[in-house]
């Protein structure tokens, strides 16, 4: 049963990851049509068609291969400028070849429809509204799972307390001989101690508490807590320097302050701010975790290549994320509420790093094109203020080969995560 469980689980959550991938599609779809941009084609997928149907001048449909989705919005490029001939250069054929198989489906009748031609604030709208739709899908999923059922939320109290320094390196987490004692069993922290003040500050929550540790270094370390009832300021100590996981990025080992204190975690439910703040934080962690996007994927490759474990912090594919939702569902370790709960959690980050992968600044990301629109708007306005001639329109077909590389690095990191989570799979429990 429990096997059946995971299997469905994990199919119900592709299945969900292909409808917000043709949610984040039908975000450039509406506001394309509103602006009345000439839209041919809906498809989620790749290769042959499964389904199709047409309504009006669009062609809807699903392809075979689920592992994205894309709207064809006619003129994306200009049109090459009047009296200009092509050049030898591979740049300008490129552009210049991309441009006219797209203009063979164009005639005159659709003159003011392409998307070139658009304000830029509508084509910023028309190529961010797949972003924001995901970004969207995610805000709306995460504030659920607060509403309804709460997440755990670390508290000023004292849970465990650590006897030792042990290196974060050491799997085992056991103290051994020769490892310096945690400066929190020094103090005499207790297990049940609700930390007021840490070096003469008063503590507000517990991220405030760890940043204050961390940032200490190996300084003093002077600590008030509560103790039945009763406030008491514990000896005087210092913390130690030691390595620990990065808050950001925790495949990362950084240098820090260390105490000893694991926290108390409790159920909590919260709207709309909290639901914003968590999102804000999951945002600067999936930033940072994209900054070093293609250092991990070849990390990955290698640990595949030899043999070695992989990084447990490591990305994972469409695939890896299907199986861990899987193994959420399936587990007994957790509660019911609380896989229902993680399940979504994990739906809401791959629709947030979806969002923030497309807001990436190169061709053929949507951030690409938001780029390109913006930059044209700048040249343009430019070039009114300054009482210049308009420029016209950037030639975006010049980016190609960005488009071409990007395409082609992602296609590429997508397989060896694929492979990675067929042969090596990250697992959960």
């Amino acid at each position: 049963m429990s096997l059946l469980v995971t299997v469905l689980a994990a199919i119900g959550f592709f299945a969900l990851i292909m409808a917000s991938i043709a949610l984040h599609e039908i975000g450039h779809l509406l506001p394309a049509k509103l602006f009345g941009v000439k839209v041919t084609q809906y498809f989620v997928g790749f290769g042959k068609n499964l389904w199709r149907t047409r309504r009006g001048e669009t062609e809807y449909g699903i392809k075979l291969l689920p592992l994205g989705g894309y709207v064809r919005l006619v003129g994306m490029y200009p049109p090459r400028r009047a009296g200009s001939t092509a050049t030898p250069g591979l740049l300008a054929r490129l552009a210049d070849e991309a441009r006219d198989v797209e203009y063979e489906d164009i005639s005159p009748a659709d003159e003011g429809r392409l998307f070139h031609q658009k304000p830029v604030w509508q084509k910023v709208i028309v190529m961010a509204g797949g972003p924001l739709m995901n970004l969207l899908l995610a805000f709306v999923i995460l504030g659920g799972i607060n509403g309804i059922h709460g997440q755990y939320r670390t508290q000023l109290v004292a849970d465990q307390v650590s006897e030792c320094v042990v290196p974060v390196t050491r799997s085992d987490r056991t103290c051994r001989e020769g490892d310096p004692a945690a400066p929190s069993r020094v103090a005499g922290i207790q297990p049940g101690d609700r930390i007021l003040a840490f070096n003469g500050v008063q503590t507000q929550s517990w991220d405030q508490l760890s940043d204050m540790i961390r940032a200490n270094g190996a300084g003093p370390a002077q600590l008030v807590v509560e103790r039945d009832g009763q406030q008491i300021t514990l000896p005087s100590t210092h913390t130690i320097v030691t390595g620990m996981r990065g808050r950001l990025d925790p495949s990362k080992t950084v240098e820090a302050g260390f105490l000893g204190v694991t926290p108390r975690a409790e159920l909590e439910r919260g709207g709309l701010v909290v639901t914003a703040q968590d999102l804000w934080l999951q945002t600067r962690r999936s930033v940072t975790a994209l900054a070093t996007f293609p250092v991990k994927v070849w990390n990955v490759a290698t640990d595949l290549a030899t043999g070695q474990q992989r990084d447990a912090n490591g990305p994972i594919s469409i695939i890896g994320a299907s199986r861990a939702a899987g193994e959420i569902a399936g587990t007994h370790q957790l509660t019911t509420g609380d896989k229902i709960a993680s399940w979504f959690g994990m739906l809401a980050s791959v629709n947030l790093f979806v969002c923030l992968l497309n807001c990436i600044p190169l061709p053929p990301l949507d951030g690409g094109h938001i780029a390109g629109a913006l930059y044209e708007g700048l040249k343009r306005g430019g070039a009114r203020l300054l009482g210049r001639p308009d420029p016209g329109h950037v030639d975006t077909a010049r980016m190609l080969p960005v488009a071409y590389g990007v395409g082609g690095f992602l296609a590429v990191a997508g397989a060896v995560l694929i492979l990675a989570d067929l042969i090596s799979p990250i697992k959960l429990f």
